[in-house]
């Protein structure tokens, strides 16, 4: 006669009771906090805890302690220098106004979608990029640790320009500026201006030779400059200080380091706007070349700077959401932090423009007075006819537009002798079209723009300290990407990390403070990153959406956020994003191949740039840094592949003890390691089934064992129990 089933339940809970007594009066009769602590199954309202992922104690997790702190800081590490000094010139070059038409476009169909996709994994998952990649497919963790490599490779030289800035800051607090004038130099007969700052302009003379003091090749070390390597060693204790208690520290410091700088740009706007010229810089930078759209190289890059703009692949994105609360809306974050970075460029780049147009405008009206000598000049030696020149024209007090007429006149009538003249057209429009970027914007031209502004001292101070600031905030997310992953996977102490990791980056960056060291970071940031990271990415989309599967990514998308999200992320995931970045890789190995490899030296005796290609061990660097930030990828693969790496935790699980609650850690997703988080609350994961498992203490284990999450607990397995038939069930 089978027995009752109210029977049945109740011999099972008497003896699943008495197995649990038998485990604690197993522990070590001193541990009494241990014993008194209430053993309770999670239930399903306690949503911090992480039982189906099983990896660590999720509660014991850092959080944010606000939204707008988190959003601070992935604009933060979004908006970069980039923002300031490569999108203006992206636009100067691709057509003005136009350019932000595939600009709008490309951040659509790559740059949200794909800046969503790395917000959902990092905050589904609740790892760094290591962690993300690994519990999607193990095969596939390479990717996390490439992106660490190609961090740590950006952080290297990134930080040497906040240290450059940091030295333009040190020095703009004494009027006039150093980099106003050109120096003198006396010698026992006379004094007359230093010849290499008369051949090329006083602030790029400072730059190169005062700040840099650069040598002619990269071959030529010239030892360590003193200034920087002070300003570099500065930087890196600004970085350890923020990053050591991680984003407890980090985050406070995000209100500053990310609002600042949105400040000092509206100051910087309002007060150009004010400067004579700066209308016609605005309206030369947005007035479009619509035929230029039609070239594949605008489309190229503007498909790369939406790329790292938004900091695609780096980790940073990731590492950052993984500290939200599972609910978080990481739609709404990826959208709105696209479009703050890209009106962030935006608004940089009218800034950018109204002062260059400021100072085009006052190199303009050099050269009008100039020329306008050269005529009167020409008039009184004969070589021009007095009949030529309008009556209304006053060459003491002429204007642009009068010159320009007394230029096109001559321009006719001597035809054929107009070149020996030595004439110049002087016209604002020839100023505002020599594109500048990067260290030559910042460090040349905003400079020299900013010694003719009233207050010239307070603008600069204002200005480098916005560099520092942007340069921080982007920091911050580079380092959380080396960082974030290592504490995640190997368990060690965060603060142990940060400084060890800022210790080694400082004494490696001293290649960059050479008096070579410019060169460097110009091959650094050509070779270290672009094409290590296109792959990260392409690598990202695959594993989430053939590896892993689109429809149950966007199941848990649901699950995760209330509501399931756009089919178009769906198409761009699976289809357009995948395409458009194989081509963007395609184009970009063109490119390096079309393009000769080197850097631009600057020569000394003739006070100018000239190109140099890189020496043999110089192409082996620059073949080293993409090997190496790629280098992760295979091998994991090819260990996971061949299992190099004996999985000792086998096919069983474990039971770790933490604040009274057992935590259960599946260790073996018996090959599915293509899962993600599948939306299901803990009370829905299948429990363990009593009637042939109980809990009892493992065979020969030590009293207490390491926890996978850093801290004592205690490892159980799970039984078999002849005893009792699977029948009476």
């Amino acid at each position: 006669m089978p027995k009752n089933s109210k029977v049945v339940k109740r011999e099972l809970d008497d003896e699943v009771i008495e197995s649990v007594k038998d485990l604690l009066s197993n522990e070590d009769s001193s541990d009494d906090a241990f014993k008194k602590s209430e053993l309770m199954v999670d239930d399903q309202e306690e949503k911090d805890v992480d039982v189906e992922e099983g990896s660590d104690v999720e509660d014991e997790r850092p959080a944010w302690n606000s939204k707008l702190q988190y959003i601070l800081a992935q604009v933060g590490f979004s908006v970069g220098l980039g923002n300031v000094w490569r999108f203006p010139y992206l636009c100067q070059k691709n057509g003005g106004g136009a350019y932000l038409v595939p600009y709008l476009i490309l951040l659509l169909i790559i740059g949200i979608p794909l800046f969503f996709l790395e917000l959902a994994v990092g905050q589904r998952i609740r790892r760094g990029s290591i962690g993300v990649w690994n519990y999607i497919s193990p095969k596939l963790g390479g990717i996390g640790f490439a992106s660490c490599v190609v961090c740590f490779f950006v952080a290297l030289y990134y930080n040497v320009i906040i240290g450059w800035s940091l030295f333009y800051f040190s020095q703009s607090f004494q009027h006039p500026l150093p980099w106003d004038q050109c120096p003198l130099v006396k010698n026992a007969s006379h004094t007359f201006v230093e010849p290499e700052c008369e051949k090329s302009s006083a602030t790029t003379y400072y730059w190169y030779r005062e700040a840099l003091n650069i040598s002619s090749s990269l071959s030529e070390s010239g030892g360590l400059n003193w200034k920087m390597t002070i300003c570099l060693l500065a930087a890196w204790v600004m970085v350890c200080l923020a990053m050591i208690k991680g984003i407890q520290s980090s985050g406070k410091i995000m209100y500053f380091s990310s609002l600042f700088p949105y400040v000092v740009l509206l100051c910087f706007l309002i007060r150009g706007l004010l400067l004579n010229g700066s209308v016609d810089g605005i309206r030369h930078m947005f007035t479009p070349k619509l035929e230029i759209m039609l070239e594949p190289k605008v489309w190229r890059e503007a498909a790369t700077q939406v790329f790292f703009a938004l900091g695609l692949g780096f980790g940073g994105v990731i590492a950052f959401s993984s500290y939200n609360k599972r609910d978080n809306n990481c739609h709404f974050d990826a959208v709105l932090v696209s479009f703050i970075n890209f009106f962030t460029s935006v608004l940089a780049t009218l800034v950018v423009f109204a002062v260059l147009g400021f100072k085009a405008n006052i190199i303009n009206e050099k050269c009008v007075t100039q020329n306008s000598e050269k005529i009167l000049k020409l008039l009184k030696m004969g070589n021009l006819s007095q009949d030529m020149i309008p009556h209304h024209i006053n060459f003491s007090s002429i204007t642009a537009e009068d010159y320009n007429l007394v230029y096109d006149i001559i321009q006719k009538v001597k035809e054929e002798q107009f070149e020996s003249l030595g004439l110049k057209s002087c016209q604002i429009e020839d100023e505002l079209d020599k594109a500048v970027q990067g260290t030559g914007l910042a460090f040349i031209a905003f400079t020299e723009a900013m010694t003719h502004f009233p207050a010239s001292p307070f603008w600069s101070v204002m200005f480098f300290l916005m560099l520092v600031n942007l340069g921080l905030g982007s920091m911050f997310g580079t380092i959380e990407g080396i960082i974030t992953p290592i504490v995640d996977t190997f368990k060690v102490r965060k603060e142990i990390l940060t400084v060890i990791c800022c210790l080694v980056a400082f004494f490696i960056g001293l290649i960059f403070v050479q008096r070579s060291g410019n060169y460097f970071v110009t091959m650094f940031d050509d070779y270290s990153a672009t094409l290590p990271l296109l792959i990260v990415v392409i690598l990202e989309n695959i594993a989430v959406i053939r590896i892993y599967g689109i429809d149950k990514f966007m199941e848990d998308l649901k699950d995760m956020l209330g509501f399931s999200p756009s089919q178009y992320y769906y198409y761009m995931w699976k289809y357009v994003s995948p395409f458009v970045l194989l081509c963007l890789l395609v184009a970009s190995i063109v490119q390096m191949g079309l393009s000769p490899p080197g850097y631009n030296a600057w020569i000394e005796d003739t006070a100018t740039e000239e190109f140099h290609s890189y020496p043999t061990w110089g192409m082996i660097v620059c073949i080293s840094l993409m090997v190496l930030a790629i280098l992760p990828v295979p091998i994991v693969f090819m260990v996971r592949r061949c299992n190099l790496i004996d999985d000792s935790s086998g096919s069983l699980a474990s039971v770790s003890y933490k604040r009274g609650r057992i935590i259960k850690e599946p260790v073996n997703l018996e090959g599915d390691n293509t899962s993600l988080i599948h939306g299901k609350s803990p009370s829905e994961v299948p429990s363990p089934n009593f009637g042939k498992n109980i809990y009892r203490k493992q065979t020969g284990s030590p009293t207490l064992d390491t926890a996978p999450n850093g801290r004592y607990g205690i490892g159980y397995l799970m039984a078999d129990m002849p005893d009792m038939p699977e029948s009476d069930l």
